[in-house]
């Protein structure tokens, strides 16, 4: 597991685009960054989910290339609106991402780096692994079983890391939550992408809790967290 430096502001993640960085503006003379957070919500923090983003890299926006993924901008969007919304109310947020020694994955091409906008901020988690289950990375799989509050998962690739990470939750009595709009998958053989994603997100059901993005967002406002509401779903 790492911890990252500070998140430097990013545009919004481009499709096959460069990673571009930008410098944060110098601070304000005497000014400071302050946040509210209510009483209630530390009293009942444990109730309280992580926000787990699955592999938002790079190899699912590079066309032609096998393992990219075709319909993928409004899941991107909906994931950018999940992240703004967790670091808003201050959720703890946790990235995890894909390694593997095949032509995919493989750290020493590009397609491993985040895509753009979605690099993790300082005090954000890490975790990495080369297999499908995000519980395949030991750090990711401790964290979790010591947080009554479960998980909160969006990324990709739907059929593969999203599905077999809910059913390995599943199995460990462990709550978990989809956000299926936030997610996307692969087409496989002739069947479309799209038929593909809606069958994983029934599927889902059988292991989790499956909700649209402003759904989630709505259940986890502030007013919302630790006053009885399973705020992982």
């Amino acid at each position: 597991m790492h911890f990252n430096p500070p998140c430097l502001p990013t545009k919004p993640a481009r499709p096959g685009g460069h990673r571009r960085v930008f410098q944060p503006n110098p601070p304000l003379k005497g000014s400071r960054v302050t946040s509210v957070v209510s009483l209630r919500t530390f009293a009942n923090s444990s109730s309280v989910p992580i926000v787990v983003f699955v592999d938002l890299q790079q190899e699912y926006l590079a066309k032609p290339r096998l393992l990219a993924i075709s319909e993928i901008d409004h899941a991107l969007e909906n994931c950018r609106r999940v992240l703004d919304h967790s670091r808003r109310i201050g959720l703890p947020v946790a990235f995890i991402r894909m390694f593997n020694e095949s032509p995919f994955f493989n750290r020493a091409t590009p397609f491993v780096r985040w895509i753009e906008g979605f690099e993790p901020c300082r005090n954000e988690m890490v975790f990495e692994r080369s297999s499908p289950s995000c519980y395949s990375s030991e750090p990711f799989a401790a964290l979790v079983n010591q947080s009554r509050g479960g998980i909160v998962l969006a990324g990709f690739a739907g059929e593969s890391a999203c599905l077999s990470t809910l059913i390995d939750a599943f199995h460990r009595n462990h709550k978990v939550t989809y956000l299926c709009d936030a997610s996307a998958s692969h087409a496989l053989d002739d069947v479309p992408a799209d038929e593909i994603h809606r069958a994983v997100s029934k599927i889902s059901g059988l292991y989790g809790e499956v909700h649209e993005t402003t759904d989630w967002i709505a259940s986890t406002l502030p007013r919302k967290l630790g006053v009885g509401k399973n705020a992982g779903g």
